[in-house]
């Protein structure tokens, strides 16, 4: 249901958002920016989980391992990779469990975790800064591996490697999920089997390594400052958990079944990459010692190609085999890397330019851009100044993801932030000082610390301040702004969030989860967390975030102007320094960050060269920052001009949706009549069509009742006509039958008494053959009474079935009708040459008299029984003699009183053909026949059908199957006064019968 606002909101005008191609196709995009629904969530824990552990096949942990060993010593590397290991598993365990519980990525779960809207950009950077510089790393590795075998330069070779990447991440993690599938046992192959072979044939390379000092001023030993600042260059590793779950997003949901799966794929690929991770560093430390004593210079020996190459050479004799297979480990490695990097930067630079522009052309767009970003820093030498950029970037990195693990493991126990992750633009502020601010006072310190402005140790245990720091603060400034600055507006569907329903977006039209959805009271429905964040219209009118921050502008510029100027110029001169602080600032500190790699930490540069790099820095500065400050002041106005245009535009906007509202309101109006006057005439069309068809029917059932009456009364003339001479006829046969007798008795007396006769009447008697006249008369007079009953019974058959004598309703015998009107078909029931004999069973129940229109009555068994002849009739056609003899054709009537004692059923049944269920629908239609032309009018069973359930308050139905004959049920009440029942009750009665 819409979540209802506690303030009235300008509602804006729907505008449907097309995004481009490879945005809508999920296969490409990945669902980035936004939550990854069950729908897509369709691999395996065991896939997800391989697919992000693919993700640390990165040489650059070799060759920080081997930066760190040669520049501080075995002790010194060795702790510091062990500590932070430990750290970073600790720090990653939380954010993987809370990212594959919630399927959302590192920058949607910092949003939820005290970032805010807006203050997760930040991160958002920092993040993608990750993704750039190790994939510059591992491109350099590569490149120097392929000059190394292929003698290419290093610029073509940079480019090379960083366009291969492209067509393997365009489609996403589908394809990656195949492509570390199919190289993992390659890659964990020849990485394992280089440390077998030399600590088989060299066991002494073990003791090499624990005694290597490298450049480390304290030799073998340990110092603390060195092991901070070894920890330092290792930290900045703490950004990988956010490459992890972007892959654990996709992790099926946790259920009974599946959990010790689930959880297993979680730690493993989540945090779990560092165990691997720091074998493989201090794997990269053993091999760089291995490769210095055998001869490798220093600056060679950090570079995997070479740390390999003295692995692979314990393997093989031969060197070319030696240099092609190690080329072959670099290339399988950075390819499975390297489509990791480029993937998480794709999403990370969505993330960050969706939300300052307002637009996205697609996760692809940001794949070319990250590459691109990396092969400049490649160009530019990145692997070179390795350990500073890690080293500094170390200390944001760590205060980013120690800000955000305080969170999730002490503010949401301690009730202090919410239990659950939100991270939908509507609900949240766009800066929530909890996180955002505890990272950027974190950070800060920490830099500068690591820069040396407050001792050495300091500087050397930089990131460690950053994390101690961002766990103290994040609890208390939660606790000091109460959480406040979490929820902007109560979503009021959060115990839904793992629900799998279906929300339809009012803007770009198609089905998100509820949980990546919120209720848009500007645009009045439910709206995708991407549309949500594009939208550019609404200026978070949601939310009284926007409101409070121009309240506050208001309020400082008052407190610094007062009444000396207007209170517009002062909102616009507090814009200016907010826009100008920012640039000029960020600008301040690439200039700063440019002099501490270049200048600063090159002990080869003199103090001459220090002042004379600053008299250069200083005179571009100023003018940059000149140029900063028109370009804000113009920057200022126009968006001033925007704001003024869109408000301009917002009248007229309402004006119009006013009038269309109201046009719409006519418009509704008229098509409101329009539709009554459609009703009212179709309503008149119909009664005036129910009429003409009741007339229709009316006026055939009068001819067809004025036909049946006059040929009732025809057949009862008749039938009378013929019963008074048969009658004459049947009551002289007697008296006739006892004067013959007594004739015949006279003639045997006089034979008896007169034994001789005269020649004359012995001639007669031989002519008229008087012996067989004394026999055969009798019987001819026996004969003659047998026709005589015949035609009376005929007769009196006739009679029943007109019953004009019974016009009214009266108690009749039902079976004698039946039997009335078998009499009259009789000639059809008996065997023909081109028909057999049909045979009749009765089945007859023990019936009272029924109160019924007697000839009505008739008229149905007639038509009914017609049919049935006719239809066993039809069937005969396509039968043998055989089956004929097998299956005679039947007509079985059976009665009998229901339960109840108030209805009668009269059931016909023939062993025709049958009727299809088309046919049985429209039995009792009005004019509805499948006879020929000529031999039916369709008006049959439609008037037996009134008779049956108009006249007499029965029903009348039809039963049959295809091949197997069919059945008509009359069901009528036994006393008229029965039929005012419900048609409810009829029902219920039919119902009972039939079962």
């Amino acid at each position: 249901m819409p979540e209802k606002m506690t303030r009235t909101t300008k509602k804006i005008v729907k505008e449907r958002r097309d995004y481009n191609t490879w945005v809508a196709n999920e296969t490409i995009e990945d669902y980035s920016l936004r939550y990854a629904p069950k729908s897509f969530r369709k691999w395996s824990e065991f896939a997800v989980a391989n697919t992000a552990l693919g993700g640390i096949s990165f040489l650059a942990l070799e060759a920080i391992g081997g930066s760190l060993i040669i520049n501080y010593g075995f002790i010194n590397s060795f702790w510091a990779i062990i500590v932070v290991s430990a750290i970073i598993f600790l720090t990653g365990l939380p954010i993987a469990y809370y990212s594959a519980k919630y399927n959302i990525d590192i920058d949607l779960l910092t949003r939820g975790a005290g970032f805010g809207y807006i203050g997760s950009t930040i991160t958002s950077l920092i993040y993608a800064s990750f993704t750039f510089i190790f994939f510059a790393l591992e491109a350099a590795i590569m490149a120097q591996a392929l000059q190394l075998y292929f003698n290419l330069p290093l610029a073509i070779g940079y480019i090379l490697c960083s366009l291969l990447i492209i067509p393997l991440v365009f489609y996403g993690v589908t394809l990656i999920n195949k492509l570390q599938l199919w190289t993992q046992p390659i890659w964990l192959s020849l990485m394992i089997l280089p440390y077998i072979f030399v600590l088989h044939k060299e066991p002494n390379a073990i003791n090499n390594w624990l005694n290597f000092a490298g450049n480390s001023p304290s030799g073998a030993g340990f110092d603390p400052l060195l092991f901070g600042t070894a920890a330092t260059v290792s930290f900045s590793l703490i950004a990988q958990i956010g490459e992890q779950v972007d892959y654990l997003r996709f992790l099926p949901d946790r259920k009974k079944e599946n959990r010790f799966r689930w959880w297993l794929a979680v730690v493993l690929a989540g945090p779990g990459w560092i165990i691997l991770g720091g074998a493989k560093q201090l794997g990269g430390a053993f091999l760089a010692s291995l490769a210095i004593n055998r001869g490798v210079e220093l600056s060679l020996a950090k570079q995997p190609i070479y740390m390999y190459m003295a692995g692979f050479a314990d393997m093989f004799s031969r060197p070319d085999v030696v240099l092609s297979v190690a080329t072959l480990f670099v290339i399988v490695s950075q390819i499975k890397i390297n489509v990791t990097n480029a993937y998480a930067g794709s999403l990370a630079w969505s993330n960050f330019f969706s939300r300052l522009t307002h637009t996205h052309p697609g996760r692809v767009v940001w794949l070319v851009f990250n590459v691109a970003i990396a092969l400049l820093l490649m160009e530019l030498g990145v692997f070179h100044t390795l350990e500073a950029i890690l080293g500094l970037y170390s200390n944001v990195a760590i205060a980013w993801v120690g800000a955000v693990v305080a969170d999730l493991v002490i503010n949401k126990p301690l009730g202090l932030s919410p239990s659950y992750i939100e991270f939908k633009r509507a609900y949240l502020y766009n800066f929530n000082p909890v996180g955002f601010g505890s990272m950027v006072i974190a950070s800060a310190v920490a830099i500068a610390a690591f820069v040396g402005l407050f001792g050495i140790y300091a500087q050397a245990y930089s990131p460690f301040i950053a994390l101690v720091l961002a766990f103290v603060l994040s609890p208390a400034i939660a606790f000091i702004t109460k959480g406040k600055y979490y929820i902007a507006r109560t979503n009021l569907h959060t115990h839904n969030l793992t629900s799998d329903s279906l929300l339809t977006c009012c803007i770009c039209d198609r089905d998100y989860a509820l949980a990546d959805t919120a209720y848009c009271p500007v645009y009045d429905g439910s709206i995708c967390s991407l549309c949500c964040s594009l939208d550019a219209q609404c200026h978070d009118s949601c939310k009284t975030s926007h409101k409070n921050f121009a309240s506050l502008r208001t309020t400082i510029s008052r407190v610094i102007f007062g009444d000396k100027i207007s209170p517009k110029n002062g909102i616009r001169i507090i814009k200016f320094i907010e826009i100008f602080s920012l640039i000029s600032g960020l600008f301040a500190l690439i200039f700063t960050l440019v002099y501490y790699l270049g200048v600063w930490r090159s002990p080869q540069i003199s103090q001459s060269l220090h002042y004379l790099f600053i008299q250069i820095f200083i005179p571009l500065y100023v003018p940059l920052i000149l140029l900063t400050g028109i370009g804000t002041w113009w920057f200022v106005l126009s968006e001033e001009s925007r704001e003024l245009a869109e408000d301009e535009l917002d009248k007229q906007n309402q004006l119009l949706q006013q009038e269309v509202a109201e046009r719409k309101q006519v418009e509704a109006a008229l098509q409101k009549l329009t539709h009554e006057l459609e009703i009212r005439v179709e309503q008149r069309t119909a009664e005036l069509s129910e009429a003409l068809r009741s007339l229709k029917q009316t006026q055939t059932q009068l001819v067809q009742t004025e036909k049946m009456s006059s040929l009732g009364q025809l057949v009862a003339g008749v039938a009378h006509e013929i019963n008074n001479p048969v009658n004459f006829i049947h009551g002289n046969l007697e008296y006739a039958n006892s004067y013959v007798k007594d004739l015949l008795t006279l003639i045997e007396i006089c034979q008896i008494e007169m034994p001789t006769l005269t020649p004359k009447i012995q001639q007669q008697i031989e002519e008229i053959e008087l012996e067989f006249i004394q026999e055969d008369l009798p019987k001819l007079l026996s004969s003659m009474r047998v026709g005589t009953e015949r035609i009376q019974a005929i007769v009196l058959s006739l009679r029943n079935f007109s019953r004009l004598d019974q016009a009214e309703e009266k108690a009749v015998d039902i079976h004698a009708g039946i039997d009335s009107t078998l009499m009259i078909l009789g000639h059809r029931l008996k065997a023909r040459p081109e028909h057999p004999a049909i045979e009749v069973i009765k089945e007859y129940g023990n019936l009272p008299l029924v109160e019924c229109y007697a000839g009505q009555i008739n008229q149905v068994f007639m038509n009914i029984l017609v049919n049935a002849i006719d239809a066993l009739e039809e069937k005969n056609f396509c039968r043998d003699f055989a089956d004929i003899q097998a299956n005679p054709n039947q007509i079985i009537i059976r009665t009998i009183v229901l339960e109840g004692g108030e209805y009668i059923k009269i059931c016909i049944r023939d062993n025709g053909p049958g009727i299809s269920s088309e046919v049985k629908q429209k039995l009792f239609d009005y004019q509805f026949t499948t006879k020929p032309i000529g031999k039916g009018t369709g008006l049959g069973l439609s008037i037996s059908y009134q008779i049956v359930v108009e006249k007499h308050g029965g029903t009348l139905s039809c039963a049959s199957d295809l091949g197997k004959g069919t059945e008509f049920a009359i069901i009528i009440p036994i006393y008229q006064s029965s039929k005012s029942s419900s048609s409810s009750n009829i029902k219920q009665i039919c119902l009972q019968s039939y079962s």
